[in-house]
């Protein structure tokens, strides 16, 4: 298991320097940049600007500069907010994590419990309304949602805030302010489990519902087994293998989803940062986020390799025989 484990972290070495690679090279061959916006400038003063940040370099020169500065922990400059890209993103990625993870353990707990009953129950009017959900969380768009939430339990009922982190003019500290922060989340989180839920959902009611059939379930009936050691210890194991390959892709997935609901809930994280480089062509921020939306990629690819290894011991023996 180590040397898979080993084995599969070095293989993510080379697709991190390729996709660098490709990232630097199309930002760099994006027309315009932060200075062609303003057009008070002169085209004397365009050229000063772009040969005192270095932007008349050849392409490949930049790179390497780009690429050392980035060993270093150095993302570049900010042109937008004047600051260092590592200062400016580490300001509000934080608030961006807490709301995606938050995410992740309820639409995984959620979607295990529900897609795992909705199978041993199939065809009852539970599985009717759950088969209703998936599909109704897979069609409503995210802002059509976040505004009725709002509508609903911050105008109606005035139960919970209706935007930002804090309260206006909070001087919270403590335990008080954790408790805010929680009561600002749960909107941004509910929208977002709700948008994401349902793919997952049907994923473990699919693979719940092949397990149940296959012959070593009825074996294990077959011998007396209780039917919450059979569904648990027999048939959940191997229907959360598909389910396993999804985690590629449910952080990144959350973090360009929580863009649009970061400014329905004017929640202070990356996503409102990233439009606003987007509209300035501020580049060293966007090429920041989506290296770090391509690094948090492999990274679940490569939790997901050792998950699926973990449960299931044939990937680890077939790794081994190919290689």
């Amino acid at each position: 298991m180590r040397k898979y484990i080993l084995r599969r972290f070095l293989q993510m070495i080379p697709i991190l320097f390729g996709i660098s690679l490709l990232i630097f090279f199309l930002f760099a061959l994006m027309p315009g940049d932060y200075f062609s916006s303003n057009r008070r400038l002169s085209p004397q003063r365009l050229e000063e600007l772009r040969a005192l940040y270095g932007m008349n370099k050849p392409l490949i020169v930049r790179y390497f500069i780009w690429l050392k500065n980035v060993f270093h922990g150095d993302f570049g400059f900010s042109l937008q907010h004047m600051q260092p890209v590592t200062t400016l993103i580490n300001q509000y990625i934080w608030n961006s994590f807490i709301v995606a993870l938050a995410t992740l353990f309820f639409t995984w707990t959620i979607a295990l419990v529900i897609g795992i009953y909705s199978a041993t129950k199939q065809y009852s009017i539970f599985d009717r309304l759950v088969t209703l959900g998936v599909f109704a969380s897979l069609s409503v768009p995210s802002f059509f949602i976040g505004l009725l939430l709002i509508k609903l339990f911050g105008v109606d009922l005035h139960i919970l805030p209706i935007g930002g982190m804090i309260d206006t003019g909070s001087t919270t500290t403590g335990l008080a302010y954790v408790l805010e922060v929680l009561r600002h989340m749960i909107l941004p989180i509910t929208v977002l489990t709700f948008l994401s839920v349902g793919s997952l959902t049907r994923y473990f009611r699919t693979g719940m519902l092949e397990v149940l059939r296959m012959d070593f379930i009825r074996t294990a009936r077959a011998k007396g087994l209780k039917e919450r050691t059979v569904i648990f210890r027999h048939a959940l194991r191997n229907a959360i293998l598909p389910a396993i390959t999804l985690l590629a892709f449910e952080l990144p997935g959350l973090f360009s989803g929580a863009i649009i609901t970061e400014q329905i809930f004017s929640w202070p994280g990356i996503g409102r940062i990233q439009l606003d480089a987007l509209s300035a062509r501020d580049y060293p921020v966007l090429m920041t986020l989506t290296m770090l939306l391509a690094f948090l990629t492999i990274l679940g690819n490569f939790l997901a390799d050792v998950l699926y290894a973990a449960a299931d011991p044939r990937i680890r023996l077939t790794k081994k025989e190919g290689g």
